[in-house]
């Protein structure tokens, strides 16, 4: 088993005091934080390319389900601890007798030391929490939606296109560019800007688009989806279910949602910027146009 690239871990200078007597005993789960696939860069080179891990991790709490937390997985036992600490599920770190991890069922098996008071009602409603900047949203219900979705297998985007909208999300007016901390969603067709807003959380902002679009009676056919954040699972299946099958971000691509995006034939745009990018998945639905390396 592969150990973390980058395990959570104290600072060396940190001073760590000395556990409590009744410290939960934790497992150290530890699984690779990235995965190698392939892409095809601006030159037409096929080349191999990181990206995070995304694997849910459900947590069980003296048997009982709590929730599923889409997750890296770099320190799963602390992640628990937190959450629980969060919730106000369990009062003091004492309550906890084991933290127990099994990658291989993707589950986390959390016992305290004298049971957990009305935990039943408390716990009600299974959920999973994904990747989202802290929206936290519950996404079941969307997983269950994303098999039955018929995507236009017609739609592409040419190579021209694709750098006319990285240069039109360039050159245009934003509040990221006067302050920052927001992420920026768009609706394309072709390279022509239709939608444009911008949030604290690419999920409020995706969820703008799919209201505007609904509003006017936009369909996702032909259509390109941009964004400045991650193209995560719930991202891939949102756009999904709004009938996009192009998707470029400036930033990258989770491994959960490469594999959605692989198995639907939603073209995976991402590491945007100038003229470089990775193509991740559906190659069928890109005009390549490679451009010609200028000898140094």
């Amino acid at each position: 088993m592969a150990p973390p690239e980058f395990p959570s871990s104290p600072a060396p200078d940190a001073a760590v005091p000395a556990p409590h007597p009744l410290t939960p005993q934790l497992s150290d789960a530890r699984e690779a934080l990235t995965r190698v696939v392939l892409a095809r860069n601006e030159f037409g080179e096929l080349l191999e390319a990181k990206i995070p891990t995304e694997r849910p991790l459900t947590l069980y709490l003296d048997k009982q389900e709590l929730v599923t937390l889409m997750t890296v997985g770099a320190a799963p036992e602390l992640l628990a601890l937190g959450y629980l600490r969060n919730q106000r599920l369990v009062p003091s770190i004492t309550d906890i007798a084991s933290v127990q991890v099994d990658w291989e069922v993707e589950a986390c098996s959390i016992t305290s030391r004298n049971g957990v008071e009305d935990l039943a009602r408390r716990s009600a409603g299974r959920r999973v929490v994904t990747t989202g900047c802290g929206q936290g949203t519950v996404y079941a219900s969307l997983m269950d939606e994303v098999g039955n979705v018929a995507l236009d297998p017609e739609t592409r985007i040419g190579q021209g296109e694709l750098y006319a909208l990285l240069d039109a999300m360039r050159m245009h007016d934003s509040l990221y560019k006067s302050a920052g901390s927001v992420h920026g969603c768009a609706l394309f067709e072709g390279s022509r800007l239709l939608m444009f807003t911008e949030d604290v959380g690419r999920h409020n902002a995706v969820d703008a688009i799919s209201g505007w679009m609904w509003l006017h009676g936009v369909s996702g056919s032909s259509k390109v989806f941009y964004t400045t954040g991650r193209l995560t699972s719930e991202m891939v299946i949102k756009c999904a279910l709004m009938g996009i099958c192009i998707l470029v971000s400036r930033s990258g691509v989770t491994q959960m949602g490469y594999d959605i995006a692989e198995r639907l034939g939603i073209a995976l745009f991402a590491r945007c910027s100038n003229r470089h990018f990775l193509q991740y998945t559906a190659p069928q639905r890109f005009i390549a146009e490679p451009l010609q390396r200028v000898p140094v």
